[in-house]
């Protein structure tokens, strides 16, 4: 069984847990970000941490947060901890006076996938030679929404 917790990214122990699992999911792919800021989630097989997701303040968005990372290891995948952690990042910025996430799911069809089940609608278009997937609907609880957008 799996279980998702909201946990202090200001807590060395949780920071070094988040780095951990950062590189092992996304190696070089992603610069590892500041775990001391914003809110972060562990996704737990039994007493392993398997996934983790992290929701910052939007620098683009007003009065919004950020889907910054989640991430689950290959060997956890498939069972919609991805989906499950997004869905449970959702209400971090409602509960701060927020009205919406943004993130950005370019070139990551599984991410994409995940914003389209978390109710959203997805659509494709050229901007400046370069096919971006922007994102555009309501949240699954109907009262936050979730933009998807490079350029939000």
């Amino acid at each position: 069984m799996y279980s998702i917790r909201e946990l202090d990214g200001l807590d060395d122990e949780v920071g070094d847990v988040l780095t951990e699992l950062h590189r092992l999911t996304f190696f070089d792919g992603a610069p590892i970000p500041k775990f001391d800021q914003g809110y972060w989630w562990l996704a737990f097989r039994e007493a392993a941490p398997v996934g983790f997701a992290g929701v910052i303040p939007s620098t683009r968005a007003h009065n919004a947060g950020y889907f910054s990372r989640v991430g689950v290891l290959r060997k956890h995948c498939g069972h919609g901890l991805q989906l499950r952690m997004m869905r449970a990042t959702e209400c971090r910025p409602r509960n701060n006076g927020g009205h919406s996430l943004v993130s950005d799911a370019t070139d990551n069809i599984a991410s994409a996938n995940n914003f389209i089940r978390a109710a959203t609608v997805c659509i494709s278009r050229e901007i400046h030679g370069h096919g971006r997937t922007h994102c555009i609907g309501e949240s699954p609880s109907n009262d936050g929404v979730i933009v998807v957008d490079g350029n939000v």
